[in-house]
């Protein structure tokens, strides 16, 4: 596997366990449909949590949760709508970004929750 698959999939495991921590209830990881992913869906209180986690070595570029932009946004608006849809889910739906720094043995782990809403365009 290559080594920035390698970070991801830590990253995500981590995410997991954070929110395993803070009461969430993982429904599904890595949830594909097509080419549409979803890398973390919980419930949280009358939530449903769609989580995109984004894992980097440095933030010398920027700040992890920076990467998710309105492209992977729509995609993941998409996505979501396809498993509430399959899954006939009547809870409320929010949008979470989870990001993770790793460097060296030290983690940085940052939980946006709402961190962005479905648009009509």
């Amino acid at each position: 596997m290559a080594e920035h698959n390698e970070l991801g999939t830590k990253g995500e495991e981590l995410a997991k366990n954070f929110l395993i921590n803070k009461g969430y209830k993982i429904l599904e990881t890595n949830w594909r449909l097509g080419s549409y992913e979803i890398d973390i869906i919980a419930s949280f209180k009358s939530f449903i949590i769609i989580a995109e986690v984004k894992t980097r070595s440095s933030n010398s570029f920027g700040e992890p949760e920076e990467f998710v932009n309105k492209q992977k946004q729509k995609k993941l608006i998409k996505a979501a709508s396809a498993y509430v849809c399959r899954n006939k889910i009547e809870n409320e739906v929010r949008f979470d970004i989870i990001s993770v720094l790793i460097y060296g043995n030290n983690v940085k782990i940052n939980h946006l929750e709402d961190a962005f809403y479905p648009t009509l365009n």
